[in-house]
């Protein structure tokens, strides 16, 4: 299986730069699960868009700390990329910016965390489990870092996932999957990106997160899952 990457993740810090890039991340993600499945990665956050969808049998768009509400040119463009997709039920898997993404472009909205920062190991109760989600456990850990959240589905969208009051998971029918989380982080990046973001979350949600980093996440079962949303979206 061959699938497109978007990237979208703005970070050019040095703190970013001493990490493997999101494609990577995303690509080693998949291939978890599936070791010969292959990923092409395209920099959509500087206006590197795939020029032909159909090369591909299904596509990942990444996280950002950019805001899909910016109103930049290239989240436009990704919108609408987003909407011909779904048009065309290629199978479409969105994480955190992409989860947030795939809402608003079909017709969701996206609005401030009341609470602030979401940062850490996070817990998520399974509330509608497509056929793909059966081995993920009924509390599926996450890592994530988020301070916007999905307000309302789009029409016709499944809420699979939750984290109190939060949305963080929905699908639509065979060929759309998102989280509102980080699967692809591993721990020792998400615990750097917690030091590294110690002013922003402040000094509560900061220790909240270095404590709840002491579990790790169920990444290898969330790869499989991914893995499965692909090979059904593609028999449907």
């Amino acid at each position: 299986m061959h699938l497109a990457i978007l990237m979208t993740n703005t970070d050019e810090s040095e703190f970013a730069a001493r990490y493997p890039k999101d494609g990577e991340k995303f690509t080693d993600l998949i291939q978890l699960a599936r070791p010969d499945w292959r990923c092409s990665v395209f920099s959509v956050k500087d206006g590197d868009f795939p020029a032909d969808l159909s090369e591909f049998d299904g596509v990942m768009i990444t996280g950002s700390p950019a805001s899909v509400r910016s109103g930049a040119a290239w989240v436009d463009q990704l919108l609408e990329l987003i909407r011909q997709m779904h048009a065309q039920e290629l199978p479409t898997f969105g994480a955190c910016f992409g989860h947030q993404a795939i809402a608003v472009a079909l017709g969701g909205e996206l609005i401030h965390n009341p609470q602030g920062w979401v940062h850490g190991l996070t817990r998520n109760r399974m509330i509608h489990r497509p056929d793909w989600t059966r081995d993920l456990p009924d509390e599926v850990k996450l890592y994530g870092s988020h301070c916007e959240q999905v307000g309302r589905l789009p029409e016709g969208a499944t809420q699979i996932a939750a984290a109190d009051a939060t949305i963080t998971g929905f699908t639509i029918g065979q060929h759309i999957y998102t989280t509102q989380h980080h699967p692809e982080m591993e721990p020792h990046f998400i615990k750097a990106l917690t030091e590294e973001m110690k002013d922003v979350l402040g000094p509560e949600v900061h220790a909240t997160a270095m404590t709840s980093l002491q579990e790790q996440s169920d990444q290898a079962a969330f790869a499989e899952s991914l893995a499965r949303f692909f090979e059904t979206a593609g028999q449907s």
